[in-house]
């Protein structure tokens, strides 16, 4: 388990995070969100033991991750934002240098490489040179650097920077397999409709505070309990807006155009039914009605907004 309990760290005034706690299980992936500046490369930089925290702790297997630590560090997967690749290295050479470095027997080594390969799905570019790849081969391979020496904790911040679509799909299936091996896994992302597809949990940071930790649907559920629905008709958009102007558990209506609208609606699914009957009644040429379920960007928009203003 990974306990992460009043962390802190601060640049003589500057507070750049805040009494940052959380608890992961084995087998958790969590999306790690914010602004640029917010806190989540710094936060992860004290998990890999990069910085030192000025107070607070965190906790790997029961052991406080300490620099000084070998140990610890070994059970640590770092992947950075940027990177570098050394030029005239092979792949397997590449990974071959950082098992060692973990301190992988050299017997086991060609197996340990072998295994990262596939599972990256790299094997076929075993002998290629590491600046010929792709950036997405690039991406994976040094997520397959941080794989070599089997750590229990993966710590990926913007792993899908720079990425085309194909890309990001392929990473975030394998960050799922990850998960599915038992390794706690935390990822900073921007691209947060990709990230829910993946996380188990989610931790929106900002201005170095957590403002909300805990399973994507819980959270989503508990901090817009307000429901999104959208409504399109064959004409009378701006009528039907209007009838629905002042109703009971309706607010925030938005035009996508003029014929459809969504707005915000906290009532019963009995409330909504009966809505939906009261605007076909009153003769309101109802094409779609349907809800939208908030996702991690709407959670973000909101959570962040009291604190960016």
């Amino acid at each position: 388990m990974l306990s992460v309990q009043n962390l802190d760290k601060r640049y003589g005034q500057f507070q750049a995070v805040n009494n940052v706690s959380f608890e992961l299980e084995p087998g958790q992936i969590m999306g790690f969100i914010g602004s640029n500046g917010a806190g989540k490369t710094t936060t992860i930089k004290m998990l890999a033991t990069l910085l030192e925290p000025t107070s607070g702790c965190a906790k790997l297997l029961g052991k406080t991750l300490d620099g000084n630590d070998i140990s610890i560090r070994k059970e640590i997967g770092y992947m950075p934002d940027f990177f570098g690749l050394y030029e005239d290295i092979k792949v397997w050479e590449y990974l071959d240098m950082f098992a060692s470095l973990y301190g992988v027997p050299a017997g086991d080594r060609p197996r340990v490489i072998d295994e990262v390969l596939e599972l990256t799905d790299l094997g076929f570019k075993r002998d290629a040179f590491a600046q010929s790849l792709s950036r997405g081969m690039q991406q994976r391979l040094c997520l397959a650097r941080c794989l070599v020496h089997n750590p229990t904790l993966l710590l990926l911040d913007e792993p899908a920077s720079g990425l085309d679509p194909r890309a990001r799909a392929e990473l975030k299936d394998l960050i799922g397999e990850l998960g599915r091996m038992g390794k706690i896994v935390i990822v900073s992302s921007h691209i947060l409709p990709e990230l829910a597809d993946f996380s188990t949990v989610v931790g929106i940071i900002e201005r170095g505070e957590m403002l909300a930790f805990g399973k994507v649907k819980d959270v989503v559920r508990a901090l817009t309990p307000a429901k999104k629905i959208q409504v399109r008709l064959l004409e009378k958009g701006a009528e039907a807006s209007m009838w629905l102007h002042g109703r009971p558990h309706i607010s925030s209506t938005e035009f996508v155009n003029e014929n459809e609208f969504r707005f915000d609606f906290t009532g019963e699914p009995q409330e909504q039914a009966e809505l939906l009957r009261a605007l076909i009644q009153s003769g309101f040429p109802i094409v779609e009605f349907l809800d939208e379920e908030a996702n991690l960007e709407d959670l973000f928009m909101k959570v962040t907004k009291g604190a960016l203003n």
